[in-house]
């Protein structure tokens, strides 16, 4: 009698089990369903359009999320000779140090031998017509720019020191977790690549990957939603077959009466 009770509730919990698995897969339809009725009665289209699934939670639009200003518009081509100039700079020195293995030292010193030798024959040459030396304009950095790049530098480096000691302190093992996966992904592209091809690969998609979720934000977001649901979807049944297959294994003892 005892054996009889155990298996009915040992098969009562494995049927409480899957039925909360099932509520957690289409919880997300039933609430949203829900949640829609009432929202159709009682919010305004602003209030609907405010609930949009968006990627990343985002709740801005992609130029506030780039902080607006010169860096969103030269990333989101607001000025596209700016964008276009920046875009062929990296590009034109990803070329000459990637593909021609040009050193920076040598660059340099060919830089300046050809300035140089160009501001040299000038200089001679409106002497020799003009009668007259020519005006050189005194090249100087400004302070207030550089102070500027150097106070942005420091609160960022801040930022990230403060953030790698928050998860190196234990509090979010989550985070930690995500953290150490996205450095060994990172770590086994550096295998693949160097540096400069990593960092021009990163700077051309920062030109073109927002700029293109911008203008097709819509289409993107709906599609995220679904293949969201669809690995959550997934991964509640995955969830379900391990733990049913955990439990029936699980050895249990007898039951105590009252």
């Amino acid at each position: 009698m005892g054996e009889g009770e155990h298996q009915e509730d040992h098969h009562h919990h494995e049927e409480s089990l899957m039925e909360k698995i099932a509520d957690k897969i289409h919880g997300h339809d039933s609430s949203s369903s829900s949640d829609s009725d009432n929202e159709k009665s009682n919010d305004s289209s602003s209030s609907l359009k405010s609930k949009v699934f968006r990627l990343f939670g985002r709740e801005r639009p992609v130029y506030h999320v780039f902080g607006g200003g010169k860096p969103a518009d030269v990333f989101l081509w607001r000025n596209k000779k700016v964008s276009a100039g920046v875009l062929g700079v990296a590009t034109v020195i990803w070329v000459l140090f990637e593909l021609i293995e040009y050193h920076l030292l040598t660059l340099v010193c060919h830089v300046l031998i050809l300035a140089l030798a160009l501001l040299f024959l000038w200089s001679n040459a409106s002497t020799f017509i003009h009668k007259t030396s020519p005006h050189i304009p005194k090249l100087s950095i400004p302070e207030e720019p550089v102070l500027q790049v150097v106070n942005a530098l420091r609160i960022e480096i801040n930022g990230g020191l403060a953030v790698l000691h928050s998860i190196a302190s234990g509090r979010d093992p989550k985070k930690f977790l995500s953290v150490i996966a996205g450095l060994w992904v990172l770590s086994m592209l550096g295998n693949c690549c160097n540096f400069l091809t990593l960092f021009y690969i990163a700077f051309v998609l920062l030109h073109t990957v927002p700029v293109l979720y911008e203008k097709y934000d819509d289409k993107v977001d709906s599609f995220a939603e679904k293949a969201c649901f669809e690995i959550k979807k997934q991964y509640a049944v995955f969830d379900a077959k391990v733990l049913s297959k955990v439990l029936s294994k699980i050895p249990r003892g007898p039951l105590k009466r009252d």
